[in-house]
């Protein structure tokens, strides 16, 4: 979907999402393969990267309001709010500062140093570039260049991610 309207739909809920106390991860608009309504997703956590079910609701109630005044969308869609659970896209520099040390996958809009895609631990960010090892090589990739990124789901980021407070 065009990132012109994600981006106009982020711009909007963005401010309800941070009043409530979260921070808006990530908005995406699915079509439906089957000709149904498409699917709204937004991700949203808390500062410790914590999210409840109650508080799901309570964004989608409240952004379905704005939604609902400020009409983004022309077509049928069922708006899904959720965490960006455990392999996570890092859509914000600091993703790649908070999971240093985990495995994550990234692909680049340009190819840098002959490649598109990466695969190894992230080393953190140094001057807006991610630090990526990869197979003992590190990439240093412009975070304005990355075109999706996620986290790998390994035994490593289950052992962090459930030990951390919730």
């Amino acid at each position: 979907m065009s990132s012109q309207l994600t981006d106009k739909i982020a711009a909007i809920i963005e401010p309800t999402i941070e009043e409530l106390g979260y921070e808006l991860v990530r908005v995406q608009l699915f079509n439906s393969p089957r000709g149904g309504p498409s699917t709204l997703q937004v991700m949203a956590e808390a500062d410790d990267g914590t999210m409840t079910v109650e508080a799901c609701a309570k964004i989608s109630r409240q952004i379905s309001v704005i939604m609902d005044v400020e009409d983004p969308i022309s077509s049928e869609y069922v708006l899904e709010v959720s965490s960006p659970g455990m392999d996570r896209p890092l859509t914000r520099i600091k993703d790649f500062v908070n999971y240093a040390g985990h495995v994550a996958k990234i692909e680049m809009e340009q190819a840098v140093d002959q490649r598109r895609r990466y695969s190894g631990k992230l080393m953190g960010v140094e001057d807006e570039l991610i630090l990526v090892n990869v197979d003992g090589e590190v990439y240093k990739l412009n975070f304005t260049d990355v075109l999706k990124a996620k986290l790998v789901m390994t035994d490593e980021l289950v052992a962090a991610s459930t030990s951390r407070p919730s």
